[in-house]
């Protein structure tokens, strides 16, 4: 007998998603249509080292690389052809993102990573004219669970029309399938259907995010995305870029996230370090454990500076 699969152990235990977004302050997609083992850098049709070139390249910058395909049938010929290539900057008050194509991926490995990562895009590419790309997690091979749901999610939304959708090889989180993140806000989504997703680009159109299924904002690190969503939360606020989380502080147990909103209202988030009880399987097949999860327990506000 199958085992349960892990999005259903995980949504039927009702595990929280604030803060389980995958961390990146950039992200570089890279077309690459055909098969995708776990490890898909390495394990598809891309070159191999270029896969791990990249892989290098980006490490401790801030930028996550990641294949991304158009949603339908993955016969790849290996005929000569160009890959397209999304880069987005998440980050509220410098976010962009662009869209270039190249012959080769190889050539993104002379890219400037760390300055990808800070936010510069030094001219790479043009700029996204379209609507907000939505990517949906629908790699197999990695989870079952991500290919059970994901990719008929893609294959629904791709026949709607006018959305930019894509699949995508990895977001983390598997038992909250389907995942989905937009971008360029880097707003991710758990447990998506077709109308939520839908719902989840109208916004991102007009700059706002839903909060019903949000993940986190993959520009901040987990504390942050608790936080950034309990402000929201308590401020009632959707628009994406009036809230910035302005720093993290390690304290016994768990965070201090500072979190200020553009019109001068700034917050104080004390976020601690809980564990899922009772235990689940992380992903397929895995050994039921105990993951952690970012529980907000205070909200406080900061009085202005006096004068």
């Amino acid at each position: 007998m199958n085992p349960t699969p892990c999005s259903r152990a995980s949504s039927e235990l009702a595990e929280p998603l604030a803060g389980t977004a995958a961390v990146a302050r950039t992200w570089l997609l890279v077309e690459q249509p055909g098969p995708w083992g776990a490890k898909a850098l390495t394990a598809s049709h891309l070159d191999p080292e270029t896969g791990r070139a990249l892989d290098r390249a980006a490490d401790g910058t801030g930028v996550r690389v990641a294949l991304i395909r158009r949603p339908g049938r993955h016969a790849d010929l290996h005929r000569p052809g160009r890959h397209r290539v999304i880069v987005a900057h998440t980050a509220p008050g410098a976010t962009w993102m662009r869209t270039a194509e190249v012959a080769d991926p190889a050539e993104l490995t002379a890219l400037d990573f760390a300055a990808l990562g800070a936010g510069s895009h030094g001219g790479f590419g043009d700029a996204h004219a379209g609507p907000p790309v939505i990517a949906v997690c629908t790699n197999g091979k990695r989870d079952r669970c991500c290919a059970l749901y994901g990719r008929p999610l893609a294959a629904e939304l791709a026949s709607s029309g006018g959305l930019d959708v894509w699949e995508i090889t990895h977001l983390g989180g598997h038992r909250f399938a389907p995942t989905v993140v937009v971008l360029p806000y880097g707003y991710a989504y758990g447990r998506v259907d077709s109308g939520h997703a839908k719902d989840v680009v109208e916004a991102a159109r007009s700059g706002r995010i839903l909060p019903y299924g949000c993940r986190g904002r993959s520009a901040w690190d987990r504390p942050g995305q608790a936080a950034d969503l309990a402000v929201r939360a308590m401020a009632g606020e959707d628009r994406a870029a009036a809230v910035t989380v302005t720093g993290t502080e390690d304290v016994p147990g768990g965070w201090t996230v500072h979190v200020a909103h553009e019109d001068g209202r700034a917050w104080r988030v004390a976020v601690t370090k809980a564990v899922a009880e009772p235990p689940r399987p992380e992903s397929c097949g895995a050994v039921p454990g105990t993951p952690v999860r970012m529980q907000v327990t205070t909200v406080e506000a900061v009085p202005a500076p006096a004068g």
